[in-house]
């Protein structure tokens, strides 16, 4: 199963970044909209991986400070679209831990620099000049949830497997 962690959504910001989204076809914007049940910010991406019991412990063994998740401006990595969050000390400490600690199990994990954000379209295209403001707002992270990434019909849904203890 392809597993990764994530940090879910308050419903305020995930509202707002749907507004967003509608905002940005109504100006031509076009690609592979993330749907809003599916908006997170992932922390770590496993892949293929049959063993969430053992990615669970892991999550449980690195203490989650919580903190605030402020969201700030838009940025791309090439043709995906995403809405940044602000540097936080003690989100990039979970991070590097939390990672740390998947080697640590053996359990593979990408080892990409961590850059907090939240996708919202891939394979984007724009013809026209277009506007995107990412709303001022913040939530309180309290926990990294286990996310399983599964096609269905034709589609990607993420379904938290096992959200690890506040």
């Amino acid at each position: 199963m392809r597993l990764f962690i994530a940090i879910s959504l308050s419903p305020e910001i995930q509202k707002a970044l749907v507004a967003c989204l509608h905002d940005l076809k109504k100006q031509g914007v076009e690609g592979n909209y993330v749907p809003a049940q599916n908006l997170h910010m992932t922390l770590a991406f496993i892949g293929e991986y049959d063993n969430p019991g053992k990615v669970r412990s892991v999550i449980q063994s690195v203490p989650f400070p919580e903190f605030r998740l402020c969201l700030s401006e838009k940025g791309n990595f090439g043709n995906t679209l995403w809405a940044g969050v602000k540097g936080n000390q003690k989100l990039k400490t979970y991070v590097k831990d939390l990672r740390a600690a998947l080697a640590a199990a053996g359990i593979p994990c990408s080892q990409e620099k961590f850059v907090p954000h939240i996708t919202l379209i891939r394979k984007m295209s724009a013809r026209n000049p277009y506007q995107l403001r990412i709303p001022k707002l913040e939530m309180t992270a309290k926990k990294a949830s286990l996310m399983k990434s599964e096609q269905k019909d034709g589609k990607t849904v993420y379904k938290i497997l096992e959200p690890s203890k506040p």
